[in-house]
């Protein structure tokens, strides 16, 4: 057992705390990680807010990298000394989806067994089963995947959260590949993030949608071939009139809102995809489309989960790019700050003042 300071969302809606924390010793299948980074993800805020659960008090942070510091009983996969990016995907091979070579879409992902606390022994619940806004954590080791470890740690525990979610929307459920069209709408971190995954793919144009200029001008710097600030038009013919009067191969909702779902549905091309990598809000409802426009348009209706990823796959075939300067992933951090900034960064974000803030150790 051992005791290290932690951001902590105590009750809904009240600012965080930086508070003691007790961590375990690592039990079997279990690892204690040492947090050099982790990034501030609107995730973070909806524990926060009691969006997801009400298992309060949270211990918040999951976009993190950082070195293991210590295995349990039989780990495996990864030692004392290995620098690795937390995933909240750790597969478990032995569920419908497992067994039949889809784990990427695994029904039963593991984390740790054994609870961290408050110093009164108040049991925390940790954040995507990660709670890595504290100086260490405990998780189960196959939410570790080694990567590099050459690199930045602040640039590449994104790959944690959204900008794997993004980047996976495009690539992984998308499905995108060269010469095509993509619109991209709603360009914060994980739709900025599908623009870089569209760029990737080698998508021939590349449209980003979004009601803020500053968004718009981040999504050029990452890629887009083009840019719609969606309060000045019709999103949908804007998108048509920049595809030959067709629509997109490939549109990705990065918001989740009834409203944007609805644009991506008829800013598609006949046959094309529209993904939905945006988290809705519980009260949200498809739109009302008309069944025949359903059939007629063809093509299909996805949704994104954590960027359909597979993350012993693809986490270290995106750090490779990131390395060989083929994915710019420091693009993504708009600054550093130290654990005491968590809820002034959660501002920033609420004001789309940053791509990422990312705490640094």
């Amino acid at each position: 057992m051992q005791t290290v300071r932690g951001v902590v969302a105590m009750a809904k809606g009240e600012p965080v705390e930086i508070t003691d924390i007790h961590i375990p010793d690592p039990g079997p299948g279990e690892a204690v990680v040492a947090i050099q980074a982790c990034g501030v993800c609107h995730t973070d805020v909806a524990y926060r807010d009691g969006g997801i659960t009400d298992e309060f008090p949270f211990l918040l942070g999951h976009e993190a990298a950082g070195l293991v510091e210590s295995v349990g009983e039989g780990v495996t996969n990864v030692a004392p000394g290995d620098f690795v990016v937390l995933n909240w995907r750790a597969v478990c091979g032995e569920c419908r989806a497992c067994l039949r070579g889809e784990p990427q879409y695994c029904f039963n992902t593991f984390n740790a067994t054994q609870k961290m606390t408050l110093a009164d022994g108040t049991e925390l619940t940790p954040a995507l089963g990660i709670g890595s806004f504290a100086d260490k954590t405990l998780v189960h080791s196959g939410q570790c995947t080694k990567v590099d470890p050459e690199a930045r740690p602040a640039a590449v525990g994104l790959l944690g959260c959204g900008v794997m979610a993004g980047l996976g929307a495009a690539i992984n459920t998308g499905h995108v590949t060269r010469g095509q069209s993509v619109a991209v709408i709603g360009c914060g971190g994980v739709g900025a993030a599908a623009i870089a995954g569209a760029v990737l793919a080698g998508a021939s144009r590349i449209i980003a949608v979004d009601l803020e200029d500053k968004k718009l001008e981040w999504a050029r710097g990452l890629g887009a071939t083009h840019t719609i600030n969606s309060s000045k038009g019709d999103v949908v013919e804007e998108i048509r009139e920049l595809t030959g009067g067709f629509g997109a191969d490939v549109v990705i909702d990065a918001v989740g809102i009834p409203l944007t779902w609805k644009q991506a549905f008829y800013a598609r091309d006949l046959a094309g995809t529209l993904v939905l990598v945006g988290v809705p809000h519980p009260d949200a409802t498809v739109p009302d489309i008309p069944l025949l426009d359903v059939f007629g348009h063809g093509g299909s209706l996805k949704s994104s989960w954590y960027g359909d990823c597979l993350p012993s796959r693809d986490f270290p075939m995106l750090v490779d790019l990131y390395q060989q300067g083929r994915l710019d992933l420091d693009a993504f951090v708009s600054e550093e700050i130290g654990l005491d900034d968590v809820e002034g960064a959660f501002t920033k974000m609420h004001k789309g003042d940053v791509l990422r803030s990312v705490v640094v150790w």
